[in-house]
């Protein structure tokens, strides 16, 4: 096989694995445990894509430290026991992956807001953690998380790609606005929780089915890349 000359890189929570839905409920019963109601609506616009620092500084300002601390460990495991009972891949993403391993000349990897622990977890429950095995980043990893683009360059420069050869394939849009920051073509997924804010960002290919990404990738890459029937990746 060819050396990979362009790199997919994907958001990991509502683009692989269907978390967001179960995710908000979970967040929407602690904080108000912790005396701050908000709608499932008003955290998807304020928390979605974003990292975890930024989501206990936020709660902090609000509840004080020691709640924010506390809602975030009943949110951890709220998440995990409904992740091991609930959990699928996003729809569409198995066979879109499965596309993607077909196309000569590309390479996948994750970035994701998400700690490496969570995706672990995530990704394990779901069946696709062998897929990314040592191709996963988390905004863990870089000093600034989305909508600043360190995590995409830091994932591209790990693995060894300019930002003019790679692809993000987000669902939020602070995860656009990395990319777009980054100066890396975005591929918008508007079929999970947050289709009107993603419509309302310039620039982004939408889909709202995964089995049109791999397609939508090719556009963006403007090259095409699909493999021969009969190949065989390496």
């Amino acid at each position: 096989m060819n050396s990979p000359q362009a790199l997919v890189i994907l958001d990991c929570d509502g683009v692989l694995v269907d978390t967001e839905p179960l995710a908000i409920a979970v967040r929407e019963r602690v904080l108000a445990e912790a005396g701050w109601r908000l709608t499932s609506e008003e955290i998807v616009e304020r928390f979605l894509g974003r990292s975890h620092a930024y989501v206990v500084a936020e709660v902090a300002t609000r509840v004080g430290g020691q709640a924010a601390r506390v809602a975030e460990d009943s949110f951890r495991r709220g998440c995990e026991n409904v992740f091991r009972e609930s959990l699928a891949p996003v729809p569409g993403i198995v066979e879109a992956l499965d596309a993607l391993d077909l196309m000569v000349g590309v390479q996948t990897c994750v970035a994701s807001s998400g700690g490496h622990d969570k995706m672990r977890l995530t990704l394990g429950i779901t069946g696709l953690w062998p897929r990314f095995e040592g191709r996963i980043f988390s905004a863990d990893e870089v000093v600034e998380g989305k909508p600043a683009p360190d995590l995409f360059l830091h994932a591209a420069r790990s693995m060894g790609f300019a930002p003019d050869r790679c692809v993000v394939v987000e669902d939020s849009p602070a995860g656009v606005a990395a990319a777009i920051a980054a100066r890396m073509p975005a591929i918008g997924y508007v079929g999970g929780v947050v289709p009107s804010q993603l419509a309302l960002q310039p620039g982004v290919h939408l889909i709202d089915d995964m089995r049109a990404l791999p397609a939508s990738v090719e556009v963006l890459l403007r090259r095409p890349m699909r493999a021969p029937r009969d190949h065989v990746p390496e």
